[in-house]
């Protein structure tokens, strides 16, 4: 059962990533010019970030399985249309149809762990097989993407999602066992579902669209201002409604409340720091596709070494707060040292380490932050509190990739300007982006260690 959940949630986050280092390739292919190849990827995020909340709510009403069984088809159809694309409007339309599959499924995921393992020792090591998927699977898909279409072709990175789909459908269908939800009637609010979605989706799509070049700051303001205004009534609407979407009871636990706003800043920091490495492999140390891709090896491999046979014992052992300080000082130590990296960087002395520490960090921080996310909420509440921290950590990755990928641009620009090197000003703004990837991670070490206290 487990092996079905992490396989789907594998698939998810493999899309999310695998099409990193195909961009090029998808966009001789297809014609896209250089503002629309970002919806290749925007697409996916817009959706997936903006319906999270959404489906985890009808996790709890309409029943886990059933939201996760429409998921997992809608994810496996769209796979399909993704890798038959011949031109730009179907492979995005694809893509949104894969971010809407993704949210129901993945919703619904760690609500149906935490009710199979409830005993704190099963908890931890099943939270450690989860976290390798999501986290190793990121830097999974950039060697898949690498591989796949340095060798058979990009649309390859979306068709080989269609049988690993329809299998663990099968098998989803036959061995999920939970209930049937609590019913529309205790909890429909259709109104709240309408405010928070465009709420989310507005808010992703303004952040994303600040790293483009020429976004207009007048217009990106306005965008950002309705986003604000449309989140701020959902939480009125919550607030007042006899059955709302999101009970706001779950935020008095400050261990709920403060665990998803670490989760936000590790995931900004965590795939910001694989897009901008990525670059910094490619642009600045010239590798190819699929060197940068065998180039993260080092990365996924510690995270699952970690997770899988560490972060269980040592969670069990010393408890998730002292594990997650561990894990995110070592991740913050990982991205001060890239920030270092020279303009003629040497990847076994420079990069290899650096991803390894990035790895054992990661590799027992996510599933210490996931499980205190988690271990506030009410059985009831499980698919609610499994779709928020799902939406944290999409939050985290669309803001983090958005905030450094502006800096990183800004900065390069100014060193151009003042007549750098190319290499050197594109290097100039990675470190940049390093730096505050770390800054975001310090954040969050200083939130652990005075607001995430052991509970009696």
């Amino acid at each position: 059962m487990l092996a079905v959940l992490c396989a789907m949630q594998l698939m998810i986050i493999l899309d999310g990533t695998v099409v990193t280092v195909a961009l090029p390739t998808i966009q001789a292919d297809l014609g896209f010019s250089q503002a629309g190849l970002a919806w290749v990827m925007n697409s996916y995020l817009i959706a997936f970030a903006g319906l999270l909340l959404l489906a985890g709510r009808l996790g709890d009403l309409l029943g886990s399985k059933r939201v996760f069984l429409a998921g997992l088809a809608l994810f496996t159809a769209a796979s399909l249309v993704c890798g038959i694309a011949t031109n730009a409007e179907t492979l995005i339309a694809g893509r949104f149809a894969q971010g809407v599959g993704g949210a129901l499924a993945s919703a619904v995921i760690l609500g149906m762990i935490v009710g199979l393992y409830p005993a704190p020792g099963e908890q931890a090591r099943a939270m450690g097989v989860y976290s390798f998927t999501s986290a190793g699977g990121a830097s999974v898909g950039l060697v898949v993407g690498g591989v796949i279409t340095q060798t058979v072709g990009w649309h390859w990175a979306f068709l080989v999602n269609v049988p690993i789909g329809l299998v663990a459908l099968l098998l989803a269908a036959r061995l999920i066992t939970t209930g049937r939800g609590l019913g529309l009637a205790q909890g429909a609010d259709l109104l709240g579902a309408v405010l928070v979605t465009a709420g989310l989706s507005l808010a992703v799509y303004t952040i994303v669209q600040t790293a483009e070049p020429h976004a207009e700051t007048g217009r990106t303001l306005l965008l950002a201002g309705i986003a604000l205004v449309l989140l701020a009534g959902f939480v009125l609407r919550q607030a007042r409604a006899a059955q709302p979407l999101l009970a706001l009871r779950i935020f008095r636990d400050r261990q709920v409340s403060v665990a998803n706003v670490v989760v936000v800043l590790m995931f900004a920091a965590g795939f910001g720091f694989q897009f901008m490495t990525a670059l910094y492999l490619q642009r600045v140390l010239g590798f190819d596709s699929l060197a940068t891709g065998l180039a993260f090896l080092p990365g996924p491999v510690t995270i699952g070494l970690m997770s899988l046979f560490v972060a269980g014992r040592l969670t069990v052992r010393f408890g998730s707060r002292k594990v997650l300080l561990a894990g995110l000082t070592a991740f913050f130590a990982a991205l001060v040292l890239l920030g270092q990296a020279p303009v003629d960087g040497q990847y076994w002395l420079h990069v290899a380490p650096v991803l390894t520490l990035m790895g054992a960090g990661m590799g027992v921080a996510i599933p210490s932050a996931i499980m205190l996310a988690m271990s506030g909420a009410e059985a009831t509440d499980a698919g609610l509190a499994s779709g928020l921290n799902n939406t944290a950590q999409q939050a985290g990755a669309a803001v983090g990739t958005a905030v450094l990928a502006t800096l990183a641009a800004s900065r390069t620009t100014e060193r151009l300007g003042a007549g750098a090197p190319e290499v050197a000003a594109l290097r100039d703004g990675y470190s940049l982006a390093f730096l505050v990837a770390a800054a975001f991670v310090l954040a969050a070490i200083a939130l652990t260690a005075t607001q995430l206290k052991p509970k009696a």
